[in-house]
């Protein structure tokens, strides 16, 4: 046997640790704006009269936040993490690995002026106007070059499953973008979408779901193929499951779109197909789930002393939850009851605070110390805190949507035997009152324990210096 490569090198960290600060800093921003216009749904006074503070403005501002800054930011941090340590390799193109960051924090400042002033598309998840698209696919092409030439250039012939779902999060993420995102320019902040009416709604929801299913499913699926196993010190349970769950999921989740437009001027067939391939989606979600859950065989005790494998864990019965009742609610008679409800943003939620929050906050408490140079976190007790915080506040927070939304749903069907509505619209949401309270204090809950992230991180990085973490040697064959 020989060593290839004796040349000692080490990591490129340094764009990991900028993007695991910004993602904790992001978080707090993105989660406080979601507090606020959850306080302006009990209290519409907050709304301030101004229009830059009200809730057609604020709220855009906070899906982009928590989504594209606060898990962007932690895509970005734990993949050029991940693909180095799987690869044993450093950073492909360093310097254009520090250009991502640098634009991705320009598109997010970019978002946080130009929504509260108006200028949307008013898309779902792609309400940015044309240049701040325009730099997104520019940085999204720079990320995809370094992570697939650093896969390129690896040093062990083995491609980790982790680098498959981040591998498949951005070459998806960037189709999805770019076709959406297709616009006529009529002025500097206003453009018009290339498709119309129905067709507009199609591509839009292709996009909307799949944004879910790449950006909110696949990437964190690499982390967690790679933290919990880490933090777990544990094998994956099954590594022939995690290959037909990456295959099967990614196959499936492109159709599913469709069972956002049930009941509309969709053909109904694409609605049946949506419907279908939402069902079929179970399967490969599951088996990802039980996958995660199992590596712990054997260790399922060190769940009683590590809060940062409970962050992990707890996501993946989040996963399996809002998985199971994903595709429920997409059959059209289910459909029929939840849509335009607050069912569906309990759904949404239990799978972004639950599964999306917890596996990236679980992903930093792992990283930070490392990236750090510390043995652990400033303060295991405050990691404790926040687990509690965070799961508390979940909890709260869907079950008030859930039982809201259901009620709403009953409301707005109830006919009295004349054929009249038993319910006016301004009555079902008097009704939802106090239920929106409750899921306020649960989204203040959960900002709380974000808050007490903050201070954690920082202090660890404080106290700490910049780790350089060395490549381990690759033995190969003379």
């Amino acid at each position: 046997m020989q060593v290839s490569n004796t040349q000692s090198m080490t990591y490129n960290d340094g764009v990991v640790r900028q993007f695991s600060i910004m993602a904790v800093v992001w978080g707090v921003v993105g989660m406080l704006v979601g507090v606020i216009i959850a306080s302006q749904l009990v209290w519409p006074e907050l709304n301030l009269g101004l229009p830059w503070t009200s809730f057609g403005r604020l709220r855009p501002l906070h899906t982009n936040a928590v989504i594209f800054a606060f898990g962007g930011c932690t895509l970005f941090a734990t993949s050029y993490y991940v693909v180095q340590r799987t690869c044993h390799t450093a950073l492909f193109m360093p310097k254009l690995a520090s250009f991502t960051f640098w634009g991705w924090q320009a598109v997010i400042v970019a978002a946080a002026v130009s929504l509260p002033l108006g200028f949307t598309q008013g898309k779902e998840y792609a309400e940015l106007e044309w240049p701040i698209d325009l730099l997104i696919a520019v940085v999204w092409v720079a990320y995809a070059i370094v992570f697939f030439g650093t896969i390129g250039i690896r040093r062990v012939k083995h491609i980790y499953v982790a680098n498959w779902f981040f591998g498949a999060f951005i070459i998806a993420v960037a189709l999805l973008h770019i076709v959406n995102s297709a616009a006529m320019p009529a002025s500097f902040m206003k453009s018009y979408s290339a498709y119309a009416g129905v067709q507009d709604a199609m591509v839009q929801w292709w996009y909307g779901h799949n944004a879910v299913g790449f950006f909110l499913t696949a990437g964190f699926l690499g982390m967690m193929y790679y933290f919990v196993p880490k933090q777990a010190d544990r094998p994956v349970y099954s590594y022939s499951l995690s290959i037909v769950h990456f295959w099967a999921l990614i196959f499936t989740y492109m159709w599913a779109g469709p069972h956002h437009l049930h009941y509309t001027a969709l053909p109904d067939w694409t609605q049946s197909l949506g419907m279908a391939f939402s069902l079929v989606l179970l399967a490969p979600s599951w088996g990802g789930m039980i996958n995660g859950m199992m590596t712990l065989s054997g260790a399922w005790h060190k769940l009683r002393t590590d809060p940062i494998l409970r962050f992990l864990i707890v996501s993946l019965s989040f996963y399996g939850m809002s998985t199971f009742e994903g595709p429920m609610m997409a059959i059209k008679t289910v459909n029929s009851l939840s849509h335009y409800t607050d069912w569906t943003v309990g759904h949404v939620h239990s799978g972004a605070l639950g599964w999306v929050g917890l596996v990236s906050m679980g992903s930093l408490y792992y990283m930070v110390p490392r990236l750090f140079g510390q043995k652990q976190m400033h303060s295991i007790k405050a990691i404790e805190l926040h687990f509690w915080m965070a799961t508390i506040g979940i909890v709260l927070y869907i079950a008030a949507l859930w039982i809201s939304g259901v009620m709403e749903g009953l409301m707005w069907r109830a006919i009295n035997a004349d054929g009249t509505l038993t319910y006016t619209f301004v009555e079902s949401v008097k009704a939802k009152h106090p239920y929106y309270i409750i899921r306020t204090l649960g989204g203040l809950l959960y900002l709380s324990g974000m808050i007490i992230m903050l201070w954690n991180v920082l202090k660890t990085a404080s106290s700490g210096k910049a780790a350089i973490a060395t490549i381990p040697p690759v033995a190969a064959h003379a």
